[in-house]
């Protein structure tokens, strides 16, 4: 483990009530690294990836985000969300506000830029994701891959120096999912720091630095991609894989 770990994610458990749903989950990475966590529903993946940025609250060890420790209770989380974007899911986008709207919400409100800096940088973000001809559609106005793709320029207008993407193809229609991967194989291309929760194995074994298998709260198995679908060391790791890409 080296000391200039860009991310370090140590020991970390975490308890809904009396259930552990993470059990001393450790990875690190680099700055530029994409780390992917794979597992079954329910094995902790989204609950490690909200721990990183605080929307989630681990009890115990310790998450050092360069240099800084995530957990500690003087931690502005505010500063940290900032610097930590995040990709939902559901895309969460304000109905009322235009795809730049969206985009430019956060660098007026959170950053203080003006109004004519926020829409350049969201303007700039929209083109980004492939969306120059959509700035002033409204989220009912668009496809779900296109209110995905606005969601991440929304997140990436902030300029974070991580991104986290908790499954952000699977609420998705299957023929919507190709346009999503395709912007975040764009930001794997220009260096950005990602850590990913999904279940496109296709996409995780072309992407991934480090694949970070879960289940039940514990990791299994880690390691480059070539390694865990080619020649896992566990046999639960292999009899995941086979199962879900049969269906990739």
């Amino acid at each position: 483990m080296s000391d200039d770990d860009f991310l370090r994610v140590t020991d970390v458990s975490k308890w809904y009530g009396d259930e552990k749903v993470l059990d001393e989950v450790s990875f690190e990475m680099d700055r530029g690294d994409v780390t992917v966590l794979i597992g079954p529903s329910g094995s902790g993946k989204s609950t490690m990836l909200r721990c990183v940025n605080r929307l989630a609250e681990a009890q115990e060890g310790s998450i050092l985000l360069d240099g800084e420790e995530v957990l500690s209770p003087d931690l502005d989380v505010d500063e940290l969300r900032r610097e930590v974007g995040m990709v939902f899911q559901g895309f969460n986008l304000f109905a009322h506000l235009t795809a730049v709207g969206n985009a430019a919400l956060g660098p007026r409100r959170v950053l203080g830029l003006s109004e004519s800096e926020a829409r350049e940088r969201a303007e700039a973000q929209l083109e980004r994701v492939g969306l120059s001809d959509q700035f002033d559609s409204y989220p009912a106005e668009l496809s779900g891959g296109q209110q995905q793709r606005v969601g991440i320029a929304r997140a990436l207008a902030m300029e974070p120096k991580l991104m986290l993407f908790d499954e952000p193809t699977s609420a998705l229609d299957p023929e919507l999912i190709g346009e999503v991967l395709e912007v975040m194989h764009g930001l794997v291309e220009e260096g950005m720091t990602m850590l990913v929760v999904t279940h496109e194995m296709s996409f995780a074994r072309e992407v991934a630095d480090e694949i970070v298998f879960l289940d039940d709260g514990h990791v299994i198995e880690r390691g480059p991609p070539e390694q865990l679908f080619d020649h896992p060391e566990e046999e639960r790791t292999g009899r995941f894989l086979e199962r879900i890409t049969s269906h990739d």
